[in-house]
């Protein structure tokens, strides 16, 4: 009979992000960053899309833009905000809508975060990150 070897803990499973933004070269760049910070990636190009991916896949985390045709993202925050059974996502809004007035907004309708683009690739992980963990 063989003695069980000893194992470390386990790794923790790979975070589910979902990046939401109406730009193409947007999308594939967060995309890789979020893959190359270990994340199983979901992505969507309109408000509506976004809103469905939530509520079908229950991300751990939305990379969510402002600006998108359909719901905006405001619009997609405030639904998932008011859907108790979505209340573990996090939500962090990325838009240029930069204004002291835009981002008591998307934290008033439920963001947890707010990234002015343009922002770095550093800056965006940390708070993935931070964000995750917490």
């Amino acid at each position: 009979m063989s003695e069980p070897t000893p194992q470390g803990p386990a790794p923790a499973p790979a975070a589910l992000v979902l990046v939401a933004d109406d730009e193409p070269n947007i999308l594939i760049s967060l995309e890789y960053l979020m893959k190359r910070e270990g994340h199983r990636v979901l992505l969507a190009r309109t408000g509506t899309e976004a809103l469905d991916t939530i509520r079908r896949e229950r991300p751990d985390l939305v990379l969510l833009d402002v600006m998108m045709p359909g719901l905006s993202g405001f619009e997609v925050c405030q639904q998932v905000r008011a859907d108790e059974s979505l209340a573990g996502v996090k939500i962090l809004m990325l838009t240029a809508k930069g204004r002291d007035t835009d981002v008591a907004q998307g934290l008033g309708v439920g963001a947890d975060g707010y990234l002015t683009k343009p922002f770095s690739t550093r800056e965006l992980a940390d708070r993935v990150r931070g964000m995750l963990a917490g």
